[in-house]
């Protein structure tokens, strides 16, 4: 009866033991590798670290990068990092460069850039080397900031702005976007303050010491080192565009209001022949009444008969002066020529 199960028991315990030297096996070579750099990781710690799904080979690495650079981050602080989401390789190598260049920086600090997006790395790099920043960016847009002088010209400005990055404030500042648009709203502003568009053709770094002046780079990531016009150019007249602009538009008006005038003269004069046709109707009505009071007249003898024909004698001689006028030519007036003088007779 003992014996099947001691030999089971047997099986058991040399399958765990199988198993158990896969592992050492698996993670001897990242043990040995940790211990031979003086940057000591327990055989235990590896197998923790697989067990809670951290990638013991980033971990390593990154804590003999640490070792051989003089910094003491310890495994935990590491494998915090990673379970955060974090690029632990990134944040080590932005450590040593930081410690080399003598920039003080935390490992807090740079998890927490790391954290929030930021390239860490390129953060420390671009403070030992700073970079030239477009204003405004060409890949983004137009390649120039267009402003308006007070004479009206129009001109087109390019920036190159030299930056640095303030490791202070990465956490929370501005990023470069923030830094174009407020570098091109210091060229519209100085631009258009300048009396001529010559003064600023004259002199391109008045723009750059009037915007440099102004304190563009609070509460953003960078530190702004210098702002260099690079090219400066005369665009259109706006000033004339807008002159033309609004005498055109003056010019509608008063076309409208002509208008507005005329409709309202043809609306008169169509009431004025409405009026006019009234009359003559009013007329032609009196006219009928003449008849019925001549009529009248004989009645009650105010008239006698000799009158009527006498009276519609004069009528009849009246039209017919007036037909023999209507066909007659107009009569037209001799030119009265002086008197031409004689020719003397000779004696």
């Amino acid at each position: 009866m003992l014996g099947p199960v001691i030999a089971v028991l047997l099986i058991i315990l040399l399958v765990i033991g199988l198993i158990f030297l896969a592992v050492i096996v698996s993670f001897f070579r990242l043990w040995i590798r940790a211990a031979l750099s003086n940057a000591h990781v327990s055989m235990w710690n590896l197998i923790g670290m697989k067990l809670r799904k951290v990638n013991p080979q980033v971990i390593v690495d990154s804590r003999i990068m640490a070792v051989k650079a003089g910094l003491n981050i310890t495994t935990d602080e590491l494998e915090t990092h990673y379970l955060a989401g974090g690029n632990v390789l990134r944040v080590v190598q932005a450590l040593i460069a930081a410690n080399k260049a003598n920039i003080p920086l935390t490992f807090q600090r740079a998890t927490a850039i790391d954290l929030a997006g930021r390239d860490v790395l390129d953060a420390v790099r671009t403070s030992v080397r700073p970079k030239v920043i477009d204003c405004p960016d060409p890949s983004k847009g137009p390649s120039t900031v267009s402003a308006v002088a007070m004479d009206g010209i129009q001109l087109k400005a390019k920036a190159r702005v030299t930056v640095r990055t303030n490791i202070e404030r990465l956490v929370g500042g501005a990023t470069e976007e923030t830094i174009i648009a407020r570098v091109g709203e210091g060229i519209v502003t100085t631009i258009g303050s300048a009396p001529t568009h010559k003064k600023v053709l004259e002199n391109p770094d008045s723009i750059s010491k009037t915007v440099l002046a102004r304190g563009l780079d609070a509460g953003t990531a960078f530190e702004i080192l210098s702002i260099d016009i690079a090219d400066v150019d005369v665009g259109e007249n706006i000033g004339a565009q807008l002159q033309i602009a609004q005498a055109e538009a003056d010019k509608q008006i008063a076309q409208a209001r002509a208008e507005e005038r005329r409709a309202m003269a043809l609306a008169r004069e169509a009431e004025m022949q409405a009026l006019v046709v009234e009359m003559k109707s009013k007329v032609v009505e009196a006219e009928a009444e003449i008849p019925k009071a001549i009529a009248e007249a004989l009645r009650n003898g105010n008239i006698g008969v000799m009158d009527y024909y006498r009276m519609k004698n004069i009528l009849a001689d009246t039209e017919m002066r007036d037909a023999i006028a209507r066909l007659s030519p107009p009569i037209q007036p001799k030119s009265k020529e002086p008197d031409k003088p004689t020719p003397s007779s000779s004696p």
